[in-house]
């Protein structure tokens, strides 16, 4: 008899909880959506991979079922998705006062607990601005000549294998720069190889939260693990050793760190330079691949990029000397192609952020504390704003300057979280395509199929044979 009541009890209390979980409560109307199995959500349809460059079939599925604004739940929060450019616009513009930046726990424990992505207020700025320093518009000019000797250097050394993948050499090089501008890392003066510990990261970083050995998701925290003792080490022998005249970042942090009453500490500044380091070379190389990949598949588009910087050369009194920062600003078209191929690539699929109060947007109510995430891919695929959205054309740019993210378009973030790295960004994709369109030409081997689980891979490469073009031949041909 008792057995057979705590039954009903239990049974009870499961149906009321899963109740709940399908019905939350609310001040308001939720958008419409479904919240999916109790703990899981809808995880697995989420991180489920597509080949499709279009709007992911998660989003795009539940845009046609719901509209542009739903709910769901994702790794065990419940989540409002934004398609509406309006509620996009307003999310980024209320920064502070309705909405913080936040980011799945999952996300949390690999970037760590103190990264510039889950900092608030005024300890956020503070980062901002010593990031700036680095990679702000004043230091890409000093930094151009160096972007462009690595181009150099590389380009040239591929040209004399039999094949290149893109992905992985185009990141090795981003990489070697980045490091070395941020903590003065040379590979070849080192015991251990920084890059190796960000790629078993990286392998891992979208993929289904379960820290069981043998899984995605636990190589990528034992990356971080193994790349996050190098930093603290490398930190470290700086303190012992310090220089009498900082030259890279790390100084610029010793410095910070030994001033009176700073709020900077070592466990942030760690977590400062790992989301630095992987950051600048993981999503710019995805897109200078996506873009090589672009230029391999529409000759036209090769050569108005090339006639463009062949005119630089012939500008100049001396071809071989440098590109200049005027040189650099006046790359028309090759912006409307970075443009383009960013709003294509889509690299980041969500942008997220927490409300910090009830809010009330339209018809629609957003209860205190839930996710919401911004989805750019369904911002930049929009056929009312994109004539032929899937459609590669970066004619479609002409005549718009972008200095921010807007409504329409959020490749690089928005509102005062717009990404501080996209200056050097743009340049290192500039520079390189300078260096390649001028002095090579290639042809493609393999590869070049992209998946996304939500996020761009290229899960067989982009394999190129690299050549040096031979001057006295006419035309553009790859």
């Amino acid at each position: 008899m008792w057995a057979l009541c705590i039954g009903v009890v239990l049974i009870i209390c499961i149906t009321h909880w899963v109740y709940n979980w399908r019905h939350p409560r609310c001040k308001g109307n939720l958008p419409p959506g479904s919240m999916g199995l109790p703990l899981l959500g809808e995880t697995l349809q989420f991180f489920s991979p597509n080949t499709s460059s279009d709007i992911p079939p998660f989003i795009k599925e539940r845009m046609k079922r719901y509209g542009p604004i739903f709910k769901t739940n994702l790794v065990g929060r419940p989540v409002v998705v934004s398609t509406d450019p309006d509620l996009n616009y307003f999310i980024f513009q209320q920064e502070g006062h309705l909405f913080q930046s936040w980011y799945p726990d999952t996300f949390t424990e690999i970037f760590g607990k103190q990264n510039v992505g889950s900092l608030h207020g005024f300890m956020y700025k503070y980062l901002k601005n010593m990031v700036l320093k680095l990679f702000g518009p004043e230091s890409l000019k000093k930094m151009l000549p160096e972007v462009e000797q690595a181009a150099t250097r590389r380009l040239q050394q591929w040209s004399n294998e039999d094949s290149v993948e893109l992905k992985e050499a185009t990141a090795s090089m981003i990489f070697d720069l980045t490091a070395k501008k941020l903590i003065s890392y040379d590979q070849g003066n080192s015991d251990e190889n920084l890059r190796q510990n960000f790629v078993a990261f990286i392998q891992g970083l979208i993929s289904f939260p379960l820290d069981i050995p043998g899984t995605a998701y636990h190589k990528c925290l034992q990356g971080r693990k193994r790349a996050m003792r190098m930093l603290k080490k490398l930190l470290q022998e700086r303190r012992e050793n310090p220089r009498k005249h900082g030259s890279d970042f790390f100084d610029y942090i010793l410095e910070e760190l030994q001033k009176e009453g700073t709020i900077l500490t070592e466990a942030i500044a760690l977590d400062l330079m790992f989301v630095l380091l992987f950051a600048s070379f993981e999503t710019t190389s995805l897109a200078i691949t996506l873009a090589i990949k672009f230029l391999t598949d529409h000759p036209l588009v090769l050569n108005q990029l090339t006639e463009e910087h062949e005119a630089i050369l012939k500008q100049r009194e001396n071809a071989d000397s440098g590109l200049t920062w005027k040189e650099y600003k006046s790359m028309t078209f090759t912006f409307q192609f970075i443009n383009e191929t960013v709003r294509l690539a889509n690299i980041v699929p969500g942008i997220f952020r927490r409300s910090l109060r009830d809010i009330q947007f339209k018809e629609y109510a957003i209860p205190a504390g839930w996710a919401v995430m911004v989805c750019p891919p369904a911002v930049h695929l929009n056929p009312a704003k994109y004539e032929d959205p899937l459609t590669f054309n970066p004619w479609r740019w002409k005549g718009m300057e972008l200095n921010g993210g807007s409504k329409h378009f959020m490749a690089f973030g928005g509102g005062m979280r717009f990404c501080v790295g996209t200056d050097f960004t743009k340049a290192q994709m500039a520079v390189f395509l300078h260096c390649l369109v001028t002095k090579y030409r290639w042809n493609a081997i393999e590869g070049g199929n992209i998946i996304r689980t939500p996020g761009l891979q290229f899960p067989n490469g982009f394999h190129v044979k690299i050549m040096e073009k031979d001057s006295r031949k006419e035309g553009h041909n790859i």
